[in-house]
């Protein structure tokens, strides 16, 4: 599927969902959405001999810190991941935590991050699916120049159904 910026595959078993600003109308980020969990996907503007990931892993984790969670660095399939849990309230009103595992992949000017969100987060089994999806994106950057962690321009195709959710 081309959503301009990256190109995807399908996930059996996952449905894709194009999370769009309102404001906007731009497409935001992409994920394939599951029974048990989650995958999404944003690409953004990097430097091209640079390791973009390495530098906004620890904004990421001190935007969890200050919202009241938690990210741990840990080696994964993609190298340094960050393992993350978020204070969220339940359907039911009560406290809980939401897990998520969020992976960085540096390429030719470009970062593709993905958040592994629900059972996937934590259960190895139920994140291969996303995680093999990961490894069959493909990245179109352009040749235009953008500013670093600019996110790149992702688009609806042609048949995608707006629904409100």
């Amino acid at each position: 599927m081309d959503l301009g910026a990256l190109l995807l595959l399908p996930v059996e078993g996952a449905e894709l969902q194009l999370q769009v600003d309102e404001a906007t109308g731009n497409v935001a980020s992409v994920m394939f959405a599951g029974p048990d969990g989650a995958l999404e996907m944003r690409v953004f503007a990097a430097p091209r001999n640079g390791d973009l990931w390495s530098e906004v892993r620890p904004q990421i984790a001190a935007d969890l810190a200050r919202r009241g969670g938690t990210a741990t660095e840990r080696e994964g399939r993609f190298g340094t991941e960050l393992v993350c849990q978020m204070p969220v309230t339940l359907p039911d009103g009560k406290s809980g935590m939401q897990p998520s595992r969020v992976i960085g992949i540096n390429g030719s000017r470009w970062l593709l991050r993905g958040t592994l969100l629900g059972r996937p987060a934590v259960e190895p089994e139920a994140g291969a699916p996303f995680e093999d999806a990961l490894t069959t994106v493909a990245v179109r950057r352009g040749a235009h120049a953008m500013p670093v962690g600019d996110p790149l321009p992702l688009s609806l195709p042609p048949d995608a159904r707006r629904t409100r959710g």
